[in-house]
Formats: C-alpha cells, sequence, structure tokens
C-alpha cells in the first residue's frame, strides 16, 4: 500500500542556479544549496522541489534537457547531487525533482541521430511529417512569442513538432521505446534516492501528436505505466501533475477504482482553485474560493491529492476564468501591460500583486497551508520578493534568491555578473526584502510563515481528513471546518480590508482553542458565539473535547 507521507507534507520549490552559489561563479550550484539546507529546514519544509538541473543549452530555463542522466556542469556533478540528497535526508527532508519528457532539446544526441537520416534508430523517437502541415500554428502555447507548433529542418528535410518552443522537439510517445526510455530515467533517480516526480505539462505529454487518425490506444497508457514502475520501484515514490485542465477531467489524470480506471498520479496542482483564489483577492470576496472548493470532483481515490500553490515558476494564468473576470483580474493584478504574458497570466510575483501588504500577504500563505490539499512555495514568497519586470518572459519571477542586502544579495560573493540579475531597484529590492532582515525582525513575514508550516504539519486533518465548507458566513469570509480520527480543526478567512463579526451561529461548537491567529494571540479557550475577524485576519480553532462541530 503507498505511503500518504505527501498528505502532511509542506514543499518548497527552488531552481538550483537561482538559490544560492557555492563557488563564485555567479549561477547557483548543489554546493550552494547543501550550504543553505539549515535555512530550509528552520523554515520547516519537509519536501524540496526541484526545477530543472540537467545538461541543458538552458534556452528555457532548463526545460529543453539535452541528457537526463546528468547534472548540468554549472550547477556541479553527480557527486555533487548525492551530496544534496544526503544532507536533505539527513534533516527529514523528501526530494522531487521535475520530469520533464514532452521533449527534448534539439541539441539532445536523439534529435541529432534522429534529424541525420530517416534510418536512424531515433527517427521514430520524435514525430515528423514531409509535407509542411496544414496550420502549423494551431495549438501555440506561448502566443505572442511563440509562432509555430512545427518546424522544417534542412538537415532531416522533414518537418518536426514541437507543442513548446522551435528548440524542444516532441518525444513521441506512441513508440514504446520511448516510454520505455523515460520508465528508465525514472528509475536512474529513484536510484539516487529521490522521491517521486513533478511530471511537466502532462496534457501535451499524453496528447496523440501527429497528423494522421489517433491509433486506437489509451492515452493516458503512459501514466498508468509510469504509475506502475513507481510503485514496483517504492511504496513511497509519488507523481505530481502539472496538469491545467477542466474540472471534469481530473479524474483521468489521477485514475483510481473510484474512477473507474487504472491508478495514475498520486497528486495534481489545483489550477482551478489557484485562479479563483486570485479572484477573491481582487474581489475580497470568498465567494469565488468556495466555488471552486464545490466544484472538486466527489469521491476521490485515497491516494489522490490535491496539490496547494499562490505561484510558482511560470506566469499566474488565469486562463480558467472567463473572459470579464479575466479582465477584472488583469485590471488590479496586472494593470501595466508588460505584467501580462500570453494573453493569458501575469508575469508577477506574490508580494506585489499584493501590493506589499503584510497582511494580505499573510492572508495569503494561511490560506495556502489552510486549504485541503498539500502546500507548494515558491522560492522567496516566504519573505516577499518581487520580479523584475525588464526581464524576458517568465524570466521576472525567477530572480536570485535574496538572502541578505550584501552584494549579490548575498547570492553569490563572486565578482562578476550573476545567472539573472538581482533585484536591485524598487521597494523589492535586495537591500529591503531579503533573508536576514526577516530573521531579526519579531513580526516579518518570514516569521509568520515559519509559524504557520509549523502549525500545518501539527494539524494532519488539513492533507488528510475529511473537510466540508461552513455556509452561511459573511461574504467575505471563508470557513472550512477539517475532521480526522475523532479530532476536528476550523479554519476561518477573511478576504474583506475591514473587520467582520460573525453571526453567533455561525460555528455548533461553543468554545475552542486557538491554533493559528492573525493578531498572533494564542487562547486556551474562546467564545465561539464572539468571534470577530480584522482586516485580512485568519483563525485556526480546535474545537474542544465536549463540544464537535
Amino acid at each position: 500500500m503507498i505511503d500518504l507521507w505527501y498528505k502532511n507534507a509542506v514543499a518548497y520549490c527552488l531552481d538550483v542556479e537561482t538559490f544560492m552559489d557555492g563557488n563564485g561563479d555567479g549561477v547557483g550550484d548543489f554546493g550552494g544549496l547543501v550550504r543553505r539546507l539549515d535555512y530550509l529546514e528552520a523554515l520547516g519544509v519537509n519536501v524540496i522541489w526541484l526545477n530543472p538541473f540537467y545538461p541543458s543549452p538552458n534556452r528555457d530555463n532548463g526545460y529543453d534537457i539535452s541528457d537526463f542522466y546528468g547534472v548540468d556542469p554549472r550547477l556541479g556533478h553527480l557527486g555533487d547531487f548525492v551530496d544534496f540528497m544526503r544532507g536533505a535526508r539527513d534533516r527529514g527532508m523528501r526530494v522531487l525533482v521535475d520530469l520533464v519528457v514532452n521533449h527534448v532539446s534539439i541539441d539532445h544526441p536523439w534529435f541529432q541521430s534522429a534529424r541525420s537520416s530517416q534510418n536512424s534508430p531515433y527517427r521514430d523517437w520524435f514525430v515528423w511529417s514531409k509535407k509542411k502541415p496544414d496550420d502549423i500554428s494551431k495549438g501555440v502555447i506561448f502566443p505572442g512569442v511563440q509562432e509555430a507548433v512545427w518546424t522544417y529542418d534542412r538537415t532531416a528535410q522533414s518537418w518536426y513538432m514541437h507543442r513548446f518552443y522551435e528548440h524542444q522537439a516532441d518525444l513521441n510517445i506512441a513508440n514504446p521505446q520511448v516510454r520505455s526510455e523515460i520508465l528508465k530515467v525514472m528509475g536512474f533517480w529513484l536510484e539516487l534516492g529521490v522521491s517521486g516526480f513533478r511530471i511537466d505539462a502532462v496534457p501535451f505529454l499524453i496528447e496523440y501528436k501527429g497528423l494522421k487518425e489517433e491509433p486506437e490506444r489509451d492515452p493516458l497508457l503512459l501514466l498508468s505505466e509510469m504509475h506502475d514502475y513507481l510503485a514496483w520501484h517504492s511504496t513511497s515514490s509519488i507523481m505530481l501533475a502539472e496538469a491545467n485542465v477542466e474540472r471534469e477531467k481530473t479524474p483521468e489524470y489521477f485514475g483510481g477504482r473510484e474512477f473507474g480506471a487504472d491508478e495514475r498520479m498520486h497528486m495534481l496542482f489545483d489550477f482551478p482553485l489557484n485562479q479563483y483564489l486570485w479572484l477573491g483577492f481582487v474581489r475580497k470576496d470568498a465567494g469565488p474560493v468556495a466555488e471552486a472548493l464545490r466544484s472538486r470532483p466527489d469521491g476521490m481515490p485515497f491516494q489522490a491529492q490535491w496539490a496547494i500553490f499562490l505561484r510558482n515558476h511560470d506566469e499566474l494564468s488565469l486562463d480558467k476564468l472567463t473572459e470579464e473576470e479575466r479582465e477584472e483580474a488583469f485590471s488590479v493584478l496586472g494593470p501595466d501591460p508588460t505584467m501580462r504574458l500570453y494573453d493569458r497570466g501575469v508575469r508577477r510575483r506574490l508580494a506585489p500583486m499584493l501590493g506589499g501588504d503584510q497582511r494580505r500577504l499573510e492572508l495569503a500563505h494561511a490560506l495556502l497551508y489552510g486549504l485541503p490539499g498539500t502546500p507548494v512555495m515558491w522560492y522567496g514568497d516566504e519573505i516577499g520578493m518581487g520580479e523584475d519586470l525588464a526581464l524576458d518572459e517568465r524570466w521576472a519571477v525567477r530572480t536570485p534568491m535574496q538572502w541578505s542586502a550584501g552584494r549579490n544579495a548575498g547570492f553569490s560573493e563572486g565578482d562578476g555578473d550573476t545567472v539573472v540579475p538581482v533585484v536591485s531597484d524598487g521597494p523589492f529590492a535586495a537591500a529591503a526584502v531579503n533573508v536576514e532582515a526577516s530573521e531579526r525582525e519579531p513580526g516579518s513575514l518570514l516569521k509568520k510563515v515559519q509559524e504557520m508550516i509549523r502549525t500545518r504539519r501539527s494539524c494532519p486533518e488539513v492533507g488528510c481528513g475529511d473537510w466540508r465548507l461552513i455556509e452561511d458566513l459573511p461574504p467575505s469570509v471563508l470557513g472550512l471546518c477539517y475532521s480526522r480520527r475523532g479530532r476536528s480543526l476550523v479554519v476561518l478567512a477573511n478576504f474583506a480590508d475591514h473587520v467582520v463579526d460573525l453571526p453567533a451561529t455561525a460555528l455548533s461548537v461553543r468554545h475552542a482553542k486557538t491554533e493559528l491567529t492573525s493578531d498572533g494571540v494564542h487562547v486556551a479557550s474562546v467564545d465561539c458565539t464572539k468571534l470577530t475577524l480584522q482586516p485580512y485576519g485568519y483563525l485556526w480553532l480546535r474545537p474542544q473535547p465536549e463540544t464537535s462541530e
């Protein structure tokens, strides 16, 4: 039976090349990351998700891989990776790595061989067309930046398919040899100790890629094969899917007997909830969040789990909102057109989108840890880092971690340029926002987030228990009641910028102990008939034994 450790985990996503430079060359590396493991341990996270660190031409931040079995020489070598894994394990942390197998870099030896000859053993590892496809721009993922999904290769004398950039050739997943190689890649990193994979671009990975009619095959077969291989290898390894799809399609990705299918993904990012959470922030209204939670499919398999997030390494996608809702969100979150990307998203970090208001940032983090699922944090959000809109596309939110107000924000001791410029201007510059200053300030966002993570990890009901929405609350208040093994927990959050008094009958419990409060005051017994939430306030309550919610 699968170990459900991931349901009560707190994950932290980082890019090795922008987290900490250990050798002074301006590029983050595994040596630097090892030096900062104590910081992550003190923060309270117990899962580290690594963005791609494999050899790559680095045209797409490492998502254009040229070797699945190594480490980018700029970041170290396999021995350094093993040292990192040992350090993480010694601190009780698990590691997830990105598995990017929808495509490879056109510099990958597989593609170079495939393009060299029609008789190459790797020719059918990719998707080719002798004739120019009818509509080469249909299905572009990056509107305004990407022009086509087919590109002509003069050496191959054929067109090759690439759902992403032209330097990322799509693998032919219908080829059993390709699927077998993917399992081999998984096995390699599992042997080195990782606890699983964040699977990149899953909807594109499993789609039929070609010009002829769809063959009679299950497009989800690969996910089932990956699950079965993982289960054979370890009962504690998982897959977390990036699948920004409609709610009605999510059961296909989870699989399981409850949905009449083979078991597939253990976790999915909850993109609809994320987008309606941001709409709730914009409107100062809890309604969109409640509706997104209600729209989750019923009868989830016991091993299935949602991943909750506020921001990540990409643009904040708003594609699941209606056009009117999206424009409403754009007007607040990205009022300047330079803040928007691909006609669907915002290329900004968490803190600037919430105006740098610590009350709102605390509320956002309290929701990250208080919504049903497993929280996944993007590095730097715990201190309120900002973006650099002078950088291209999604690089705006991928700047170096701000450790101090010193040179290169403490990211690098080198004298040269850093891999990406450090944020040096404005209210979110490293001089104003950094770890050292946050650690010295008792009421800093970092200190609050540390408390939230400790509380979340001590409340397994949120990740493992049953939950229900508390009805008949003021429009700005979200209420959730969790229960597990005879214990219950109430989570309340006020999206409004004003004080809200809750009705005396809002909760069926009379007295409760406070677990987490926005004012930092903890009470052994609070009268639940006289509850007040401050502007952007939050409150976690543990009903006392003699009562139940």
